[in-house]
């Protein structure tokens, strides 16, 4: 480690710039620091830590992309999804997480990987045992979530019943279909729903109840998700 320098790390950042995108190389330049300030500090194989010496590429700006009512309605309808009705196949399924997204703030991976052991209606929560920053947390659920969960058949172990593979394919098969009466439709993500949700319960949740609710240790980074427009704090001022 210690021959490595920070013109191999420059070369490496350049290298991966021309496949994958600048905010992957900085979580990469991010662990790659880690592991060279540890082995700096702890194990003494280095002298120096040469990602510090490596410029990092600008990230992109965060995505901003609310949900507007009309393109829920087309991406349930183009997943079958109907409201109130148990879902019998994976498809409509996919409707139910993306409107259990909307409600919970949940990631996919997160909602695709959710047991029924982890499900408390009574209490009106689920728990997430494995979350993007490593922390297991509780979240509560609004009335509709768990209405949303209730009309789900608990046929296996998973609640929503497939993979976060499975969920993309789908949802890209009906956003295409969906997108040419709609062709606002073609920039709409799933994660977008994350976005969308946060938004909601920003109205309703004081800013340490909705980062607790979400997973974020720092309620600054809320900003990154939280798009109320111009329009809609005005409609809240007297």
């Amino acid at each position: 480690m210690d021959t490595i320098t920070s013109d191999h790390i420059k070369k490496w950042r350049d290298n991966e710039l021309k496949r994958v995108a600048n905010s992957t190389v900085n979580r990469d330049l991010n662990f790659l620091s880690a592991v060279f300030e540890e082995s700096r500090r702890e194990w003494k194989y280095c002298n120096i830590n040469p990602v510090r010496e490596t410029k990092r590429p600008k990230n992109p700006r965060p995505r901003d992309r609310l949900i507007a009512g009309e393109e829920i309605e087309a991406i349930l309808n183009e997943l079958n999804y109907r409201e109130g009705e148990e879902p019998k196949t994976i498809t409509p399924r996919i409707g139910t997480a993306f409107l259990f997204a909307i409600e919970t703030a949940m990631r996919a991976g997160e909602i695709c990987r959710l047991t029924w052991d982890n499900v408390f209606l009574d209490r009106r929560y689920v728990r997430l045992d494995i979350t993007k920053n490593g922390d297991p947390r509780n979240v509560p659920l609004s009335s509709r979530a768990k209405m949303l969960l209730e009309t789900l058949p608990r046929d296996g172990d998973l609640c929503f019943g497939f993979s976060n593979s499975t969920r993309d394919t789908l949802f890209r098969r009906a956003r295409r279909r969906a997108s040419s009466a709609l062709p606002s439709i073609k920039t709409l993500k799933f994660h977008d729903t994350r976005h969308e949700a946060i938004t909601r319960l920003a109205r309703k949740l004081d800013v340490l109840d909705l980062a607790r609710m979400i997973g974020h240790r720092d309620p600054k980074s809320l900003m990154i998700y939280y798009n109320a427009t111009a329009t809609d704090i005005a409609s809240r001022l007297d």
